[in-house]
Parts: C-alpha cells; structure tokens; sequence
C-alpha cells in the first residue's frame, strides 16, 4: 500500500495551506472536499497529489472515501481532519437541516475517519492524526451553540486519542486556532467583521503551528499568544462569566 497524507477540506482556507505545506515537505497527497474544479486546481499547483471530489457531511461519505482509497492502494499515514464549517445565529432560528449537517462533518466525519484509520496505524506502529478543532472548544458559544459544542467534541476526542495511541507511536494532536483570514467567517455569516478581521493570523502561520506541533506530538496546539492567553483564561474564571462574555460577543 502507497502512504499519503489525507487532508480533508482541502478546497479552501487551513484545507490549502496544509496541502501546500506538506506538499513542500514530501508528502504524497490525497485532497478531499466539495468543490471539484478548486480541488484540481491545487493539484496541478501541488503536482504529487490527487483529488476526491465528495460532500463528507452526506451520509455514506466516509465509507465512499475510504472505498477510493483502497482502490487505489493507499494506506493513510498522515490524517488532516480539516473539513468542517460554523454558523452564527439563534439555535431555534438556524435551520434545522444545516445544523445537523454541521454536527454530521464536524463530528461524525472526523471521528469515523480516526477509526477507520487507527487500526493500520496501529499495526505499523506509527502515524499521526491532526484534527482542527478552534479555541471555540473552550468555552460554551450562545449565537454559534451547535458549532462550539462540536469543537469541544474533536478536543476532547483527539486528548483521549492522544493517550491511546501513543503507546503506539502514533503522533495525535489537536489544533485550535482562533480567528482566520480564511472564507471560514463568511459561510459562518460574520465576514468582514473589524474586530475579527484585526486579530485575525493567517492560514500560513496557523498551518505551520499545528504542523510543528503534530512533529513534537503536542496533545493541543494553540497558535498565537493572544489565542493561548484567551483559551486558558477560561480555565480560571466563572463557567457563568465565561458563557456571558461568549455572548456579548459582536460577529
């Protein structure tokens, strides 16, 4: 079987930069996402990967996923659980549909792609998982409430994976980064807010940071002074304060 990095949301924002960064580093690529033409446009940019046009958020997605990959003897050595997207709004205003497709790709995609990978993992002792999670899985989240508790999920799934597999020497790290400048704002329904955009870092850096860390089999990576001082300011303050702040939040 080929090894390759499979990188899930590829066609955009964090999704391009890791594959530009691992393309650079030798990494044979798998990119996986929703928009074919975006897709195929990296790859020729890249020139070692190729591409899997699919909505993963569909069910039988992850299964459909995994089947091309097998036929194509691939084996996955390195797993960028990236795809996933958020919505800002009142809970029992969002629509119904679209949160659950929220909760299907953010939490029930990525946790079948670590399962489906971690038992050749294991068999070869070695691999690395890297799933993005957000600094939005530190705190609970009014106005974006399905999209924060499905980060708390991947951060606590990827700390327990973490201790399971290392025994293993299978690498499991999860990145939370804060603000963006990537098209993560503007599907979520608060681009080209000032204050977002002021302390924004760039996909660059935020890749760069998660790659770095998932080398030094960091448990959580937080990019940024400013992201770290923000997540571990919750550790200390009133679970009632916390959520209020989250709330007064401006998008």
């Amino acid at each position: 079987m080929n090894k390759v990095a499979l990188v899930t949301g590829a066609s955009a924002g964090l999704g391009v930069e890791f594959a530009r960064q691992l393309s650079k580093s030798g990494h044979r690529l798998v990119l996986a996402a929703r928009r074919k033409e975006r897709l195929e446009e990296l790859a020729r940019e890249l020139g070692n990967a190729r591409t899997i046009a699919i909505d993963l958020s569909t069910k039988g997605a992850t299964a459909k996923l995994l089947a091309d990959l097998e036929a194509n003897g691939e084996s996955v050595d390195l797993l960028v659980n990236n795809a996933g997207f958020g919505l800002i709004g009142r809970f029992a205003e969002l629509d119904a549909r679209r949160q659950r497709q929220m909760i299907d790709l953010n939490v029930g995609t990525l946790t079948d792609l670590c399962r489906a990978v971690a038992p050749a993992m294991i068999a070869r002792r070695s691999g690395a998982i890297l799933n993005v999670a957000s600094t939005a899985a530190f705190q609970a989240g009014p106005k974006m409430a399905v999209y924060f508790a499905t980060k708390a999920f991947v951060l606590s799934l990827s700390e327990a994976l973490h201790e399971e597999l290392k025994p293993y020497g299978i690498k499991v790290s999860c990145l939370c980064p804060g603000p963006t400048r990537t098209e993560f704002g503007e599907v979520a329904g608060f681009g080209g807010n000032g204050m977002f955009d002021k302390v924004a870092m760039t996909a660059a850096d935020v890749v760069e940071a998660g790659l770095n860390g998932l080398h030094k089999n960091r448990a959580v990576i937080i990019p940024g002074l400013l992201n770290k001082a923000v997540a571990m300011s919750t550790r200390f303050a009133p679970r009632s304060t916390v959520r209020r702040i989250a709330g007064a939040i401006k998008y």
